[in-house]
């Protein structure tokens, strides 16, 4: 009975939480050759990779800052490799990020960090400035800022964050712009590359289980703690899908701890009787 009711509830929670399908959708293109621009282009998961917390940046304050600053706790961090003068693929990337973070029910700042960092080493703060002060609005939650940073860098620090994170990009002369992918990945409070979401669309049902994944569990409450337990991240879907094997497993734990509860009183009961005699 146990595992049936844990069993729904988990599908329901994932079913009422699904991405809704669009109703019209274009069939994949296939391409027997990649473009000159997309060679060399794209990103390499090095999951579990420590990133140089050393590294100097600048914020979009204009004060000199190293990324172990938003590290140490026990927050999680999205990193958004993008670049503030960007015309398309990384407006749509913050929006969609934006728009996937309004879904949840935890606020940036308090259960986790979200920092864009530019790959263009000749971008300044004031930039970064700019497209932080349009984000927060878009956002929308008071309180928040000191939870995003906007960062830049020069050719070094760019180029050995970018290595670590996997990011190859690469400028397009022709297009007269940046060729380069898009993904928010999850950093660890320690620093390690915890998950890739690619793309521009964040589920926050996906956000949610990716950073406490990153958290391992430490800022969730046990329901989350449950369904991180319950689902397991499908890297060809992009998206956490429900594993059976683990639901039995914690529906058996909750048998045992039903059962121990229920014989626990009558054992006590039953010592006590014996004394009595």
């Amino acid at each position: 009975m146990i595992l049936q009711l844990l069993l729904i509830a988990c599908v329901s929670w994932s079913a009422n939480n699904a991405p809704k399908p669009y109703s019209e959708q274009a069939d994949p293109l296939v391409a027997t050759q990649v473009p000159n621009q997309l060679k060399d282009v794209g990103i390499k998961e090095n999951l579990g990779t420590a990133l140089d917390l050393n590294l100097p940046f600048v914020n979009d304050q204009g004060q000199s800052v190293v990324l172990a600053q938003y590290f140490g706790g026990k927050k999680p961090v999205i990193i958004s490799p993008i670049y503030y003068s960007c015309p398309g693929l990384c407006n749509f990337h913050l929006n969609g990020l934006v728009d996937g973070l309004k879904g949840l029910d935890w606020t940036v700042g308090n259960q986790f960090d979200v920092i864009a960092v530019s790959f263009d080493a000749k971008e300044t703060s004031d930039l970064a400035k700019n497209k932080k002060d349009n984000y927060m609005k878009v956002y929308g939650r008071p309180g928040s800022e000191s939870g995003w940073h906007f960062l830049t860098g020069n050719s070094e620090t760019v180029k050995a964050l970018t290595d670590s994170l996997g990011f190859k990009f690469k400028w397009s002369e022709e297009m007269k712009e940046w060729s380069h992918a898009s993904a928010a990945i999850i950093i660890s409070p320690e620093g390690k590359i915890s998950r890739y979401l690619p793309g521009i669309v964040f589920e926050p049902k996906t956000l949610k289980i990716a950073l406490n994944e990153g958290s391992q569990g430490k800022v969730g409450n046990l329901i989350d703690s449950l369904i991180l337990y319950c689902f397991q991240y499908n890297p060809h879907k992009s998206e956490y899908t429900l594993v059976a094997f683990q639901i039995m497993k914690v529906a058996a734990l909750f048998t045992v701890l039903v059962f121990m509860f229920w014989m626990v009183p009558v054992w006590i009961r039953s010592i006590k009787a014996e004394r009595k005699l």
